[in-house]
């Protein structure tokens, strides 16, 4: 969604990199553009101004005049600014102090109300809690129908004791969702309403009447941030009519320009709790807008990536890899799968590696990467038997063939997967010496010459090519495989002074079109 705006703040930025000092007109130049960036994203003037004004003033100060680099000064001010339009410190979901707490859902039709209840269903669930989804929106077709089967994919219950299509009172429904929440044990109730095409008296009356009814804990309004500077104005209507505690944005996965996720926290001045990035229901989650606001300047979201890897890795899969590591055990082609299938499950590759530093000046080659890719790995390994993914050794040219023929590929690409998947096995004999598992320390020990570099505590320096873990990081965390040393990223590159990984997407990209496909 931000793709045009992170375009455009890159190249201001690279513009000013070549400065060794900036002047007040240096200043008052980058300001300039960057308050047309922002007006081309569609981010409210009042919004922009308030930037634009704090960027001047900041940059005018010290912290840029006394910099060794001016230029990297500049891009922390904007960074820093950026995170407090987005809110600053995001704030959570407040509960009742007494169950159940009550979340009303408040948004024009088509924001994604109902979608929205099934994956904060789900998510509350996978905290612990246990949700009551409320169909009170009893005015658009099927709205009911379309909350249980959410439901039903979530694994919640519903309250859906009207059939809607017109049908109902949901003033009343959503009353009696509180007492039957109270005798089903429920902790927490969803209330799904009705929206409008647009901004109308009796949407407004009715949502209303649901708040009184209910008396919500949050009032949560779904905005679609597809929609533009409209979303901010709707935004705006029910603040004023109903009174939002919370914004949630859906449709961030759009290609929108993005405006209305800058401005709706600055207009309403209520925070944003969560985002939605899809269809399925686990894309969503916590809004950081610490983590947003790296993403539009291309430092990437590794915090973001690492959670989603907890995710998709299960603990008894961490433990398997962790057991085959300390005991020595040779990686196979049955973990590469493993690791494959979890990796998928984190989303599609685009997504994954754009949250790496310095991937967003790579837009185009991530664009052309094909999931696909990995599809026809894994059936590959699949159509092999248990004792060829334990020994891939024993793959003689015939049993290739057969494979290729069981996966639908050719003979090169089952050869091609057994020679990256041998440099696999290499990286991870490696990762198992820098962290110091059995064998590998008395290894580099034994020999006289490494006695000879090392300091007398028995310390050495991090090799150049990477290995020491950048500070903030806890102590005693494994050390990294060569070339994947954060402390090397610095330079040229991303917004952030990342260097952007020297990777090949060649195995990786779409196949060109030909001319049939064209025409």
């Amino acid at each position: 969604m931000f793709d045009t705006l992170s375009g455009r703040l890159s190249g201001i930025f690279d513009k000013l990199r070549s400065k060794g000092r900036l002047t007040d007109a240096d200043i008052d130049a980058t300001a300039r553009e960057i308050r047309l960036a922002l007006l081309e994203a569609d981010v409210a003037l009042p919004v922009v101004k308030a930037f634009v004004f704090n960027l001047k003033e900041r940059a005018r100060g010290a912290e840029v005049s006394q910099a060794l680099n001016p230029a990297q000064q500049i891009i922390k001010i904007v960074h820093e600014e950026l995170i407090n339009v987005l809110g600053g410190e995001g704030r959570r979901l407040q509960f009742a102090k007494t169950p159940p707490t009550v979340i009303m859902l408040a948004g024009l039709q088509g924001s994604g109300k109902t979608t929205l209840a099934g994956k904060l269903s789900r998510w509350l669930k996978g905290q612990g809690h246990q949700p009551l989804l409320v169909a009170a929106d009893l005015q658009r077709p099927n709205a009911v129908n379309q909350l249980q089967v959410l439901a039903g994919r979530a694994g919640v219950d519903v309250y859906a004791p009207q059939p809607g299509n017109g049908v109902g009172d949901p003033v009343q429904v959503a009353k009696d969702s509180i007492e039957h929440a109270k005798r089903t044990a429920k902790d927490i109730v969803i209330v799904d309403t009705a929206g409008r095409l647009g901004i109308d008296a009796e949407m407004m009356q009715q949502a209303r009447d649901i708040r009184d009814a209910v008396g919500p804990d949050e009032v949560i309004f779904v905005i679609d941030a597809m929609v533009g500077q409209d979303a901010v104005q709707t935004a705006e209507a029910f603040r004023d009519g109903v009174g939002i505690t919370g914004v949630v944005l859906s449709k961030l996965d759009g290609d929108a320009r993005g405006g209305a996720a800058l401005s709706v926290r600055h207009v309403t001045g209520q925070p944003i709790l969560f985002a939605s990035t899809g269809e399925k229901l686990e894309d969503f989650d916590l809004f950081h807008p610490d983590r947003m606001a790296s993403r539009i300047l291309g430092m990437g979201d590794v915090l973001t990536l690492i959670e989603q890897a907890e995710q998709a890795f299960d603990e008894d899969q961490k433990e398997k890899m962790t057991s085959k590591l300390l005991g020595g055990e040779q990686f196979t082609l049955e973990d590469f799968l493993d690791q494959l299938i979890a990796v998928r499950k984190m989303g599609p590759i685009a997504n994954i590696l754009g949250m790496m530093p310095g991937m967003g000046q790579m837009k185009a080659q991530l664009d052309d990467l094909d999931d696909s890719h990995f599809d026809r790995v894994t059936a590959i390994i699949r159509s092999m038997t248990p004792g060829e993914r334990t020994n891939p050794k024993i793959l003689n040219g015939s049993r290739r063939a057969r494979i290729a023929n069981g996966s639908g590929v050719t003979v090169m690409d089952v050869n091609q997967l057994l020679n990256r998947f041998a440099d696999a096995q290499k990286m991870m004999k490696q990762m198992t010496g820098m962290m110091g598992l059995p064998g590998a320390r008395r290894k580099a020990t034994k020999s006289p010459k490494n006695k000879r570099k090392g300091t007398k505590g028995g310390n050495t320096r991090p090799r150049a090519g990477g290995g020491a873990l950048p500070p903030g990081f806890p102590a005693g965390m494994p050390q990294l495989p060569p070339g994947l040393d954060p402390n090397t990223l610095g330079g040229g590159g991303g917004a952030g002074g990342f260097k952007l990984p020297n990777l090949d997407f060649n195995k990786l990209m779409k196949p060109p079109k030909d001319d049939d496909d064209k025409k």
